[in-house]
Parts: structure tokens; C-alpha cells; sequence
């Protein structure tokens, strides 16, 4: 009978302790306005379309940059590309009514184009590649763990820190004809043959395409200075990923009985996958190359050194307000960018970087 008695009372007590949770949660739904069963409908959309839920929490962050970049980015390369369809000249309304493509033409057989073309190709290959190799060099020199790396590194880095402009400055000084210190130099060797012209008379605009014209006249002296002020910022770049380098990388090597040149030539330069995001940023800054151009010689810098940049300036503010003949050398410009970038972006998504 004591038995009994206590089933029943511990019976009780379960459905007396359920009734009062039935009711505290009836009073929590009356008191609160439905508030737990909207967390609780919020909790299951969650846990069924997590992606998506994420996507509408995070909205208030990524959805107002971009409406912005959208509009003042994306929306001025199309309104730029719809100017190019045009022969508006800058002044009064554009007539949209009759889009075509003549600016492409006369563009296809502008020869001053095509030396421009040419020289920004060659600026921005040669200039990548130098610069690379440059970065490369300096890199492997400090990294044997030379007295005042820092200091060193600190001064070949330097450059990069000063603007287009005051390089420009800079240089312009060098290679003045008259008394800059490089011109003076070569004559001290008995090199006059030699002397930089950069910063004489503009030469007459090119009919012909002159293919190797980088290599005695002044873009040659354009892609030094550059490759002045950017090698810094790529043996930074170099010097960070040897030291990512596992040290039995290189005691194997050195077990292996490989010399120091074979060491890295072998073994430390073929993983060195920063030199990839070292030049698309390279070959960006040689694209944006305009204020250094301008700084030394102005819109008129000569067929030798003038670029798509120079001559979209030139053609649009400065060449009888041709915007529409710009906006179309704008357009070149832009796709130039797009086969710069793009393929390192279409690499690092296909790798789960971006």
C-alpha cells in the first residue's frame, strides 16, 4: 500500500509540474505579443536557409556600399561607354539618337594611337618584369641575414611612399640634358652618344610604328625611374614569402649538397606564389602611369613616351574637347585592366581565396 501511495504521489507531482509549465508558457505568449513564437519561426527559417538568412542579416553592411559603387563606379564606366557611341565634343547636350561605333574606327587608324598602344604594352611588360626580377634579387641579398636589414629594407622602400609627381620631380632633375647628375656622368665616361633626352622639345607625333623605340629613346629612361620607385614594394613582397619558407626546405637543399644559386633557383623561387599578386599590382601601376608622364613632360609628352593615359587627357581636355574620342581610348584603357585583373581574380575564386 506504501508503494502505491507513492507512485501516485510522484505521479501528481509530474502532471502538476507540466500544467505549470503549460501555463507560464501560455502566459509568456500572452504577455510578450506572440514575441517566442517569432523567435522560434526566426530560429527555424535559420536553421533551414542559412545562407540566405545570413545574407539578409549582413544587408544594412554590403547593401549600401553596393548601391554606391554601383553608381558612381559601374554606372560611369556604362555612361562613359554610351559617350564613346557619340561624337559629343564636351560642350552642350549629347545627341543619343544615333549610337555608333565610328570613334573605334577613327581609333583603328589613328597611328598616334597605335604608338601609344605600343608604348603602354611595352611599359607595362618590361617595367613588370624588371621590377620582379629587381624585387627578387634584393630579396634573396637580404634575406642571409645581413647586419641592418631593417635600415636597408626601410631605404628600398622609401620610394614608394613619395607620389608619381614628386618622383616625376625627381627625376626630371636627373636627367636634365644640361647639368642633370646622370647626363653629366655619362659625360664624364666620354658617353655623350648616350645622354638622356627626356626633357627636350617634344618630337613630332610618329606616322609609323617605331616597335623598338623604348629602348634608345626616353621610355626607356621612363620604365628606370619607375623601376626606382616600385622594386622596393616587390621585395617586400619576395622577402615576406621566403620567410614563409619552411627552414627544412632549405636544410634538405643544403643536405642534397645544392649551392646557394641552385637552392633557390631550384627549390626556394618555384614556390614563391606572391610574385602572381606582385605583378598585377605592378602591371596596375604602370596602367596608372599618367601623372608621372605628365609631371615631366605635360599632355604633349612626344611620341616616345606618350601613352593611352596621356593621349585620352590630351584627346578629351586638351585636342579640341574630342570627349567622345577619349571616353572610346577610355574604354581601351579599362579593358586593358579587365586582362590584368580579371585572371588573378578568376584564379583565387577558383582556389577559395575570394
Amino acid at each position: 500500500m506504501r508503494e502505491i501511495l507513492n507512485r501516485l504521489t510522484s505521479a501528481g507531482g509530474r502532471l502538476r509540474s507540466a500544467v505549470e509549465r503549460d501555463e507560464s508558457d501560455g502566459k509568456q505568449v500572452a504577455t510578450d505579443g506572440g514575441t517566442a513564437v517569432k523567435e522560434g519561426r526566426q530560429e527555424t527559417l535559420r536553421n533551414r536557409l542559412p545562407v540566405q538568412w545570413e545574407l539578409i542579416e549582413s544587408s544594412p553592411f554590403w547593401l549600401p556600399p553596393l548601391f554606391l559603387a554601383g553608381l558612381f563606379v559601374y554606372g560611369a564606366i556604362f555612361w562613359n561607354f554610351i559617350i564613346s557611341l557619340t561624337d559629343w565634343g564636351g560642350l552642350g547636350d549629347a545627341d543619343y539618337s544615333q549610337l555608333d561605333f565610328s570613334m573605334y574606327t577613327r581609333m583603328a587608324g589613328d597611328p598616334t594611337f597605335w604608338q601609344a598602344t605600343q608604348n603602354t604594352l611595352v611599359l607595362l611588360v618590361v617595367f613588370t618584369l624588371f621590377c620582379l626580377a629587381m624585387g627578387l634579387l634584393i630579396a634573396i641579398l637580404i634575406d642571409q641575414k645581413i647586419r641592418f636589414e631593417n635600415t636597408f629594407r626601410t631605404i628600398y622602400l622609401l620610394p614608394m611612399s613619395l607620389s608619381f609627381v614628386v618622383t616625376a620631380t625627381l627625376w626630371a632633375w636627373m636627367y636634365n640634358a644640361s647639368n642633370g647628375v646622370l647626363n653629366n656622368f655619362l659625360r664624364v665616361l666620354n658617353l655623350e652618344g648616350l645622354i638622356i633626352t627626356l626633357l627636350k622639345p617634344a618630337a613630332v607625333q610618329a606616322t609609323t610604328i617605331q616597335w623598338l623605340s623604348w629602348s634608345t629613346t626616353a621610355l626607356g629612361a621612363v620604365i628606370f625611374a619607375l623601376l626606382w620607385q616600385f622594386s622596393g614594394y616587390a621585395m617586400v613582397v619576395f622577402l615576406a614569402g621566403l620567410r614563409a619558407i619552411p627552414d627544412e626546405h632549405y636544410e634538405a637543399a643544403r643536405v642534397d649538397g645544392a649551392s646557394t644559386v641552385r637552392m633557390y633557383m631550384r627549390v626556394i623561387i618555384p614556390q614563391r606564389a606572391p610574385a602572381v599578386s606582385a605583378s598585377v599590382v605592378l602591371m596596375v601601376f604602370a596602367l596608372k602611369a599618367f601623372d608621372f608622364i605628365f609631371a615631366l613632360r605635360g599632355d604633349q609628352p612626344g611620341a616616345n613616351i606618350d601613352i593611352l593615359a596621356t593621349m585620352m587627357y590630351r584627346e578629351a581636355f586638351t585636342g579640341g574637347n574630342e570627349w567622345a574620342y577619349g571616353s572610346a581610348i577610355a574604354i581601351v584603357l579599362f579593358v586593358l585592366a579587365l586582362l590584368v585583373i580579371a585572371p588573378y581574380l578568376y584564379s583565387e575564386y577558383q582556389r577559395g581565396e575570394l
